[in-house]
């Protein structure tokens, strides 16, 4: 059908490369989550049992280190695809770097293997994440009206793959391969991070048979790259500097990725805190079988399948009317005034069990962290898709990748800083450090929507 037939029936269909980027963003994170399901676990889990025994301040902090440095990688790797690989070609290296970082995860059981595998995915990250994301732009026009509900399609895969991630390499590691010998629990973490490799393969297989054929050509080239046999007019466009609209909107991106550090910080306490607090603060017991720990991390990626169509077209509806769709800043303030109330509603439940894991006695009700979870889920919808989108749209087209890795590595800074605030949770207690995140991420809603109509104007 025509685009003028399309427009004239109101449904424009999305181009068949936004789907493949879907599918192979959703087996990217089904490896990641796999693993991230199972790392804290396997981290405090002590060697009798499987894992490799680490203090539950040290496993935090090593937790928050390494998803702190898989969101920084993405600078040099946005930098080199601009340069001189190109997106597609990073986006192949960087998975083969993962699945591998995960098969030494299953194959090395020693912290050698730990810090081995974790190197290999924290750089194949790097390769991959920027690059994806910037494709997805790219099969758009510049302020395509759609591409806020297109980066919101997208997110779904990747939720698809985080919401099955935890259950099926969570019961591989603790159901399938977990075996009691003297009445010692012995877990099969290495199983999990074998699906979580295997995952990843998939994913490289159909975005490497199928890339030509719905991509086309996007992708191959380096953008910012400048060779003897480029076109005068390309290469002037690579050397020439930023003009000052450019400028501006650049300014933009760095700005609001700064605000956003504060919802990441937070966010990203649900591999950490919010698991050890679930393990052993939260009554999972459902018609007399127990939830296992890491399928708490499946409730995020299931409200974003549930809620994401929802909010795509809400998006394009609101796009629609005379007044038009809410800005990305006043979107992004929203998100993170979500997860601070997140946050107030899973204070209720420590006010009842306290902080002490060596004297649990009273367990709070499982739906508050359920609801935490929706509310951070509903906030993190109003703020990342929408902030992939807003980098694709202001990003001068020779720093596109690059800018991305920008954005990702706002997730870094807050991983790293996530971190240290879920060790302190082991000395401070989790009602100060959940009270203190859930108050930081509102004020700074609250900040960044004052100066939404000043970022605005930066923006057009």
């Amino acid at each position: 059908m025509a685009a003028s037939q399309q427009a004239q029936h109101g449904k424009v269909r999305h181009p068949p490369g936004l789907y493949l980027l879907f599918f192979t963003e959703m087996w990217e994170r089904f490896s990641y989550y796999g693993m991230r399901a199972l790392l804290t676990l396997y981290l405090t889990t002590a060697l009798i049992g499987g894992g490799l025994g680490f203090e539950k301040s040290t496993a935090l902090s090593i937790y928050g280190f390494f998803t702190g440095a898989v969101y920084f990688t993405p600078l040099a790797g946005g930098y080199l695809s601009d340069r001189f690989i190109g997106r597609r070609r990073a986006i192949t290296i960087g998975g083969l770097l993962m699945a591998l970082g995960n098969f030494v995860l299953f194959a090395i059981t020693n912290k050698t293997g730990l810090y081995l595998g974790l190197a290999l995915l924290i750089i194949g990250n790097g390769f991959f994440k920027p690059n994806i994301s910037t494709l997805v732009g790219e099969l758009y026009p510049n302020n395509a009206s759609r591409k806020d509900a297109a980066f919101t399609i997208f997110y779904m895969g990747i939720n698809i793959g985080a919401f099955f991630a935890p259950l099926v390499c969570g019961y591989l590691a603790e159901d399938l391969f977990k075996t009691s010998v003297d009445g010692v629990d012995h877990f099969g973490f290495r199983y999990g991070f074998l699906a979580a490799a295997v995952g990843m393969l998939i994913g490289q297989a159909i975005y490497n048979g199928l890339g030509n054929r719905y991509l086309g050509d996007i992708g191959k080239a380096a953008a910012g790259a400048v060779s003897p046999t480029s076109s005068p007019s390309r290469s002037e466009a690579a050397r020439a500097p930023l003009t000052k609209k450019e400028k501006q909107r650049t300014a933009v991106i760095v700005i609001i990725t700064c605000f956003v550090i504060f919802f990441w910080a937070g966010f990203e306490q649900a591999g950490s805190s919010l698991t050890l607090y679930a393990d052993k603060f939260v009554n999972k017991s459902l018609f007399g079988w127990e939830v296992p720990t890491s399928w708490f991390q499946s409730l995020n990626p299931l409200f974003i399948v549930i809620l994401a169509p929802i909010l795509s077209s809400f998006w394009v509806k609101l796009a629609a009317t005379k007044r038009g769709d809410l800005s990305i800043p006043v979107k992004m303030s929203f998100g993170m005034i979500l997860l601070g109330i997140g946050y107030m509603v899973l204070l209720i439940a420590v006010m009842q069990t306290g902080s002490d894991e060596n004297n649990v006695v009273v367990q709070s009700n499982i739906l508050f962290i359920v609801v935490t979870y929706f509310l951070h889920t509903l906030g993190e919808l109003f703020l990342s898709p929408v902030g992939l989108s807003m980098v694709s749209k202001l990003a001068p087209a020779k720093l596109a990748s690059l800018l991305m890795g920008v954005w990702l590595a706002s997730s870094g800074v807050a991983n790293i800083v996530g971190g240290y605030l879920a060790a302190f949770t082991q000395s401070l207690g989790y009602f100060e450090v959940f009270g203190l995140i859930g108050l930081l991420a509102i004020v700074m809603g609250l900040i960044l929507l004052l100066l939404s109509g000043k970022l605005v104007r930066m923006m057009e």
